[in-house]
């Protein structure tokens, strides 16, 4: 059996392999994997293969965009590190999933159930697996931020959030109506918990929301010039290489990257 993996943990990666291998001599790893866009370039130029064992949160997105990108007909074993909350739901629909850390006895029961199962895995069965399993995550995006102010502990619901960006080590928050918040954490961190389709990470600074942006304008090299309802300290500037990406995203499609 021909089985590509898409995990950004190499490690994690080789011992799903060795496994694989071990419980069947047969199975062999056609490639591994890191990234939505290696998994999309790898798809759209190879035959799908027989089994796919793909991570869920890549390094550069969340893997139900590879599979809202190109049709891939092969059933799918998800590995995630998230509740089972998430998982029953899934179960119900002929995909089966991995609980990191791998075992090898996780990984046996799981192609036993794909052998058993394996009628039912055609595309439309595995786009409605996908789609729902991808409304779970959604549900999962934070609702509020909550910030701290002298004493008090204060709830910002993200949807009356403006942008977020980084100045020198801390996080501003702006605000619809111009109120501003400082929080200690990462433009990484708030970035994988805000719902892409609403926000949008700019460049390594900022982070915009959908509902915020005026209007954007052609800079020289390709690169493009957000302009906010509110005032920002810099200008937001979206590199040549994300331009197409960042449009895409603002007429509501498919990105690529986050």
């Amino acid at each position: 059996m021909k089985i590509l993996i898409i995990e950004d943990e190499i490690n994690s990666a080789k011992e799903l392999e060795r496994i694989l291998v071990k419980l069947d001599i047969q199975n062999e790893v056609t490639a591994i994997l890191d990234s939505v866009k290696a998994s999309i370039e790898y798809l759209q130029q190879h035959d799908s293969p027989d089994l796919i064992f793909s991570d869920i949160q890549l390094a550069d997105g969340m893997c139900f965009e590879i599979y809202s990108e190109v049709t891939v007909n092969s059933p799918i074993i998800f590995c995630t590190a998230y509740d089972e909350y998430m998982l029953d739901a899934f179960e119900t629909n002929a995909v089966s999933y991995l609980l990191k850390p791998i075992t090898e006895v996780m990984v046996e029961k799981a192609l036993g159930k794909l052998k058993r199962l394996k009628s039912v895995f055609e595309p439309a069965i595995l786009k409605r697996s996908i789609d729902r399993l991808s409304e779970k995550f959604k549900a999962s995006y934070k609702k509020s931020i909550l910030v701290e102010q002298r004493e008090k502990i204060i709830p910002i619901s993200v949807h009356d959030i403006a942008c977020l960006f980084l100045e020198n080590t801390v996080i501003r928050i702006i605000t619809l109506t111009n109120q501003q918040y400082f929080m200690a954490s990462t433009l990484d961190e708030l970035e994988r918990m805000l719902d892409p389709e609403s926000f949008y990470r700019a460049n390594r600074q900022y982070i915009i929301n959908r509902l915020s942006i005026a209007n954007i304008e052609r800079f020289f090299s390709r690169k493009l010039i957000c302009r906010l309802t509110v005032e920002t300290p810099e200008t937001i500037v979206v590199s040549k290489a994300n331009s197409s990406d960042f449009l895409r995203w603002l007429e509501g499609g498919t990105t690529k990257t986050r």
